[in-house]
C-alpha cells in the first residue's frame, strides 16, 4: 500500500472551509456582524498611557465603524516607522488604495436591553429629518470646491429619493415641498422619551451615506447600524442625542495612522471551474481525453447533509469578506488632494473627504465599503501616528 501522507505537503488542498458556502453576497450593502470589545482609542491609551493623553486621545464615545465608496488605487514613498525591521527608518514604496468618505447623516437611534436569555432585544427606534444635517455638510465641505457644481437644495432632492429608494417607509413624495419629497417618519417627544430611557445595555446610531456627493453620482443611499462604544451607557446616550440629527466624517471615527478592518463584497467573477476557482493543477493531455482535463474527475458518493472538501466548479466572487488589520496612512478634507490626473479609472473626482489606506481592499471602484475599528488588533505595533508621506502619486494612471 503506497504512503500518500507527503501529498498534504507537497499538494495541500485549496480554499479556506471557513468561508464555505461560497456563494454570492446577498447585498452589495454589507452587514456588520461583530463589533471590537476596544475602540482603537482604548488600545492608544493602554498602550501609550500620557502620551495619548497629551495628544487629546480619550476614551470618550465614538463610533465605531464609518461607510466609504472605493475610488481606486495609487502608490506612495513613506518612512517606515514598524519597529525591528530591515526597512525601519527607511524610505519605502507602498501601493494605496484612495476611499471616497462622504459625510453621512445620522437619521436615527436604536436601543437595546437584555431579555431573559441574555440576549440582545431592541427597545426601539427614533428618527429625526435629516434635510438640515444635508444643507450644513454641502455648505462645510462642498460648496468651496471650484468643480462642485450641485446646490444644497439639489442635493437634499436627491439624497431623498436615494433615501426612499433604500426605505420607502421613510420618504414620500411631496410635489408642494421644497425638495419634491419628504420625510415622515420623525418622532414625536413621546416616543423619543420611551426609546431612550428605562434598562438600556446598547446604543447604536442609523446613519445612511450621502451617495450624491461621490464621484460618481449614485443616487440610492444606504443604510447602516452601527454600534457607539466607550464611556458608561448614560455617556453613549448623551454622545446619540448630539449626533442625533447631524452629519459626522470620517474625522470624527478615525485617526491618521490606525488600523481598521475593511468589510466588503468582493469582485464577482461568475461561475467558474476547478482550476480557476481553488487551482486544481491540470490533468495532462493524451490519447485517453475523452474525459477532459480541467475537473477532478469522480469524487466518490455524495453523503446527506455533509460538506464536501473536493474541489468543485461554482459562485467565484461577490462574497462578503472581512480584510484585518489595514492600515490608514493619510486623511483629507479636499478630494483634490488625493485625485490623480483625469479621475481615477471608472470612477471619476473625489470632492470631499478621502482616506487613504495601505495596500489594496476588495471590491472594484464604486462598490460601497465598511471601516471598523481593528476587532482583532496587532498589539505589539499601536502607532499614535501616521508614518511620514515623502511622495505620494498623483500621475494619470491611464494607459498604464
Amino acid at each position: 500500500m503506497f504512503n500518500l501522507g507527503h501529498r498534504k505537503t507537497h499538494a495541500p488542498r485549496h480554499g479556506s472551509l471557513g468561508v464555505r458556502p461560497r456563494k454570492r453576497a446577498e447585498d452589495l450593502t454589507p452587514r456588520i456582524k461583530s463589533w471590537p470589545e476596544k475602540s482603537w482609542f482604548d488600545l492608544l491609551i493602554e498602550k501609550h498611557g500620557e502620551e495619548a493623553l497629551k495628544r487629546g486621545i480619550a476614551r470618550t464615545p465614538v463610533l465605531l465603524a464609518y461607510p466609504v465608496y472605493k475610488a481606486g488605487m495609487t502608490h506612495a514613498i513613506i518612512i517606515e516607522d514598524r519597529p525591528n525591521t530591515p526597512f525601519t527608518g527607511k524610505e519605502r514604496f507602498i501601493p494605496v488604495t484612495v476611499l471616497d468618505a462622504p459625510p453621512i447623516v445620522v437619521i436615527g437611534l436604536r436601543t437595546y436591553t437584555r431579555d431573559y436569555n441574555g440576549a440582545l432585544r431592541a427597545i426601539g427606534e427614533v428618527w429625526t429629518n435629516p434635510a438640515n444635517a444635508v444643507i450644513k455638510a454641502v455648505e462645510d465641505l462642498y460648496v468651496s470646491n471650484p468643480l462642485w457644481s450641485l446646490s444644497p437644495r439639489d442635493v437634499v432632492r436627491k439624497y431623498l429619493l436615494g433615501l426612499r429608494k433604500a426605505n420607502h417607509g421613510l420618504v414620500k413624495p411631496d410635489p408642494s415641498g421644497d425638495y419634491g419629497f419628504k420625510f415622515v417618519a420623525e418622532s414625536s417627544e413621546d416616543e423619543v422619551k420611551k426609546v431612550l430611557s428605562g434598562d438600556i445595555v446598547d446604543v447604536r446610531a442609523i446613519v445612511t451615506t450621502i451617495p450624491i456627493l461621490t464621484g460618481f453620482g449614485k443616487k440610492k443611499c444606504e443604510v447602516f447600524e452601527i454600534k457607539i462604544h466607550g464611556g458608561s451607557i448614560d455617556e453613549k446616550i448623551k454622545y446619540a442625542n448630539s449626533i442625533w440629527g447631524k452629519y459626522l466624517t470620517p474625522f470624527d471615527v478615525f485617526i491618521e495612522g490606525q488600523f481598521i478592518d475593511v468589510i466588503g463584497v468582493t469582485k464577482g467573477h461568475g461561475f467558474q471551474g476547478v482550476i480557476k476557482r481553488f487551482g486544481v493543477k491540470e490533468l495532462p493531455r493524451w490519447h485517453k481525453h475523452r474525459k477532459g482535463s480541467r475537473k477532478v474527475g469522480a469524487r466518490s458518493p455524495a453523503f446527506t447533509y455533509s460538506m464536501s472538501e473536493v474541489p468543485q466548479a461554482g459562485q467565484m466572487g461577490f462574497h462578503r469578506r472581512t480584510e484585518y488589520n489595514k492600515r490608514i496612512v493619510k486623511m483629507g478634507r479636499y478630494g483634490y488632494e488625493a485625485t490623480i490626473k483625469g479621475g481615477f479609472l471608472h470612477y471619476g473626482l473625489i470632492y470631499g473627504p478621502y482616506i487613504v489606506v495601505k495596500g489594496s481592499v476588495m471590491g472594484p471602484p464604486k462598490r460601497v465599503l465598511v471601516l471598523r475599528h481593528p476587532i482583532r488588533p496587532d498589539l505589539k505595533f499601536i502607532p499614535l501616528s501616521s508614518p511620514q508621506i515623502v511622495y505620494f502619486s498623483l500621475e494619470s494612471k491611464q494607459g498604464v
